[in-house]
């Protein structure tokens, strides 16, 4: 680990002579992609440096235990116990930062939410947890674009989809891949009991170019008119498209824009990031062995969390985290939970390092 990180705090000083050098500051292409690089690895390096400074005073700690004065040598024996711990927990830090990132991480992400049983209860809670992802999605700083709703009778959606864009927005909502629990007594209910429904969400990382190439001989387009809220363009033109990947079957339509360019162009988004959401899967599949000790990124089978309303409570199944704030949570004060995931998975990745 040591030889890694001495390479690291080697590229990380050329790349701070590179950024004061005219000719790169004048390639903003090249001066762009430095100053990235060099935002990452300011990460590691200050935390490395202060590694090797503990290092350096549990060494000068060790043979003060020497010492001919008594006094000095218990005062060294007392401070090892401290040194050791903080070089233990500065080595965990480094063992996180150094972990292979996940390439997705930095990418805009597609949020799918469907309404699952329930009824419209489901439907309900789909507009419900809708309004947590974007109040969060506005505490980022983040814009969250809607590309395709289907309204439910009782004010909710039968499922909605909408794009997040910001710098590691797939990062934060990538766990939150899965079935969602609701458990509340419904207006509608004059009985008041509490009745269970359930919604699931499915999270894809926003598909660039570079990250898969459609053939357009494999599209099948379809034009039709837009049904619902939308203007004086609903149902009078031919707006709404759907788009379909002929050899995987895979389909993404969107009716949200008055203009058919704009709905043909989201569309075609969302499609291409369900074929390469479709194709990571596969992959994930492979190494599901593996990875069994890790929270999972994209099973939408599996039930991941009950928010129980009359409690005031949320569970997250997967890791036994349990929080009495419920209210606060549905406004969109999610990072705790998010915080709590991606500590988990971390722990796990050490051990299988380990």
């Amino acid at each position: 680990m040591i030889e890694k990180l001495k390479g690291i705090e080697e590229r990380f000083i050329k790349l701070e002579q590179l950024l004061s050098d005219p000719v790169v500051i004048s390639d903003q292409k090249k001066y762009q992609s430095y100053l990235i690089e060099h935002g990452e690895l300011n990460k590691i390096v200050p935390m490395f440096r202060k590694y090797e400074e503990l290092l350096e005073e549990h060494k000068e700690a060790k043979e003060l235990l020497k010492d001919i004065d008594l006094e000095i040598r218990a005062m060294a024996k007392e401070e090892i116990p401290g040194l050791d711990s903080k070089i233990e927990a500065v080595k965990s830090q480094l063992n996180i930062l150094l972990m292979p990132k996940d390439p997705r991480d930095d990418k805009n992400v597609l949020l799918e939410i469907r309404a699952g049983t329930g009824g419209e209860e489901a439907g309900i809670f789909t507009g419900d947890l809708f309004r947590m992802y974007s109040r969060y999605t506005e505490s980022k700083n983040w814009t969250l674009e809607i590309v395709e709703k289907n309204d439910s009778s009782s004010g909710g959606f039968k499922e909605i989809v909408f794009l997040v864009r910001g710098k590691g927005a797939f990062s934060s909502f990538k766990y939150e891949s899965g079935t969602h629990r609701v458990q509340r007594v419904p207006e509608t209910e004059t009985q008041g009991r509490v009745h269970t429904s359930a919604v699931t969400v499915a999270v894809l990382p926003e598909a660039e170019d570079i990250d898969i190439d459609i053939n357009p001989a494999d599209l099948k387009i379809d034009v039709f008119r837009s049904s619902g809220p939308g203007g004086q363009s609903v149902n009078t033109t031919d707006s709404a498209v759907r788009i379909t990947h002929v050899p995987t079957g895979v389909t993404a339509t969107c009716q949200d824009e008055k203009s058919q360019h704009k709905n043909k162009a989201k569309a075609m988004n969302v499609l291409k990031s369900r074929i390469l959401d479709a194709k990571v899967r596969e992959e994930e599949g492979k190494r599901a062995a593996e990875r069994k000790g890790q929270v999972g990124t994209g099973d939408r089978s599996g039930r991941i969390r009950t928010y129980n309303f009359p409690q005031g409570r949320m569970t997250d199944h997967r890791i036994g985290l349990t929080l009495y704030k419920l209210d606060s949570i549905m406004e969109g004060n999610i990072q705790e939970i998010i915080d709590e995931l991606k500590t988990y998975n971390q722990a796990q990745a050490l051990k299988e390092i380990a």
